[in-house]
Parts: structure tokens; C-alpha cells; sequence
């Protein structure tokens, strides 16, 4: 849902924010396979969970840098287990990453660290809502699947009522 982008409270515009360039997504992938080898897919889902899930890049821009540090020699790919290529560094991958602390010194931290604590905890709020309404669509009664579809209504209705009113009267309606 939140992909690349992100955004903190009070900025306008929708979900903008850092987004990546070819050159993170090239600089984390050369700092995980310097901790160990990786297929693709497991370099995307490390990257989201370094990023504390702020960033996570797609197949479209995680396969084609791979691709170009294999062509730069600095990676190379061996058929693994479960027939996926893993990718590890070669001699010469392992002497630019230790050449290059600084570009390699987890480009990540840029993405989590840019989302304050606010924005963490309504994004793992957001998450656990999604996932009880799941479970009510799964194994819920048709009686409440309507309950929590009303609840959902009225929370989205909430939520623009309280942007829509000035700073005064929601720190009133909050009790700050």
C-alpha cells in the first residue's frame, strides 16, 4: 500500500516523499550480498525489513540493478537451491564494497529513519485494522461483515471530519 513512497503528518499533496533511485537500489543490494548471498526476492524483503517497511522496491528495479552490477563484475549468479540464481559478490564486488564504506553503509536507514514515530505507529495501526477487517470478511456472519463495513464507513468519515476542522476545536474534541 505505502510502496517507495511515504509522506509525514502535515504535508501536503498525497503519499509523496524520498523516493528511491537506481543507485539505492544498487548500493543495498551490494551491501546485503556482502553480508551473504541472496536471490532477488530475498533482497527486496530484507531491504523492506531494514527499512522497517518504508521501502520496498519492486522486481522492476531490484532484477535490472543486479543485472547491472553482473555486468559490472562485481556480482555473479549460481543456480540455488529451489532452482532461483543466488547472487553473491565476486573478488572484485568484495574489494568495491570494502572501497566504498560510505555508498554501501545501509542505504536503507535514509527511508526508515525520514518516518517519525507518528507516522510508524497510524502505518502499523492501518495494517492491524486491515487485517481485522480481513478476518471478519473470512470468517465472520453476513450480520458482521455489515457491522464492521458501517465501522469502516464511520472511522473514514471520522478521520476527513477531524482534518477538515481547525487545530482549536480538535484539541477540544480530544480533550488536549
Amino acid at each position: 500500500m505505502f510502496g517507495t513512497w511515504f509522506t509525514e503528518p502535515g504535508r501536503r499533496g498525497g503519499m509523496r516523499g524520498r523516493r528511491a533511485k537506481r543507485g539505492d537500489v544498487r548500493a543495498a543490494a551490494l551491501a546485503l550480498l556482502a553480508e551473504e548471498p541472496m536471490n532477488g526476492y530475498q533482497i527486496i524483503q530484507a531491504i523492506g525489513e531494514r527499512s522497517d517497511g518504508v521501502w520496498r522496491p519492486s522486481p522492476g528495479s531490484v532484477y535490472p540493478a543486479l543485472q547491472q552490477l553482473e555486468d559490472e563484475g562485481l556480482i555473479r549468479a549460481e543456480a540455488a537451491d529451489g532452482g532461483r540464481r543466488a547472487y553473491q559478490l565476486t573478488d572484485e564486488g568484495r574489494a568495491y564494497a570494502e572501497a566504498h564504506p560510505d555508498e554501501l553503509r545501509a542505504p536503507w536507514d535514509v527511508f526508515a529513519g525520514a518516518m517519525g514515530d507518528t507516522t510508524r505507529e497510524m502505518r502499523s495501526l492501518i495494517g492491524q485494522v486491515a487485517m481485522a477487517a480481513y478476518q471478519v470478511l473470512s470468517a465472520g456472519t453476513e450480520s458482521q461483515a455489515t457491522q464492521a463495513r458501517q465501522l469502516l464507513t464511520d472511522t473514514r468519515k471520522a478521520l476527513y471530519r477531524l482534518l477538515a476542522a481547525d487545530d482549536d476545536e480538535t484539541a477540544a474534541s480530544t480533550g488536549d
